[in-house]
């Protein structure tokens, strides 16, 4: 298993302190104890690639594992290259709250910010 950590490569991504403090009430809502928070892209989208995001029980082979204060982020080694320097954000208003990618390399992204392009 092809597995990294912060102790031996700089995360991929990083976690805003408002997008760490909701994924850490999401597992405990949940009451996950195993796996992580795994960030990706997949092909789609109105730009060409879309951000995808959940919380995975299973670990991949070409995965890099990253633990950000205590929460273990999965990202595949495909969707590494196009989330190097991304931060997760999370923000809220009256109404909801939601994750945003904050992706340096994204050259075009579309109204929703849910895709881009590089």
């Amino acid at each position: 298993m092809d597995t990294t950590n912060a102790a031996t490569q700089a995360p991929v991504i990083t976690l805003s302190e408002t997008a760490l403090k909701e994924v850490k009430r999401l597992i405990n809502v949940q009451g996950l104890t195993e796996g992580g928070l795994r960030l990706g892209v997949k092909g789609g989208g109105c730009s060409g690639l879309s951000y995808t995001i959940n919380f995975d029980e299973k670990i991949g082979p070409h995965d890099q594992v990253h633990d950000i204060d205590g929460v273990k982020v999965l990202v595949d080694a495909k969707s590494a290259i196009y989330l190097q320097g991304t931060q997760l954000d999370f923000q809220k208003d009256l109404l909801s709250g939601n994750f945003k990618f904050v992706n340096p390399n994204a050259e075009k992204t579309c109204g929703c910010g849910e895709s881009f392009s590089a």
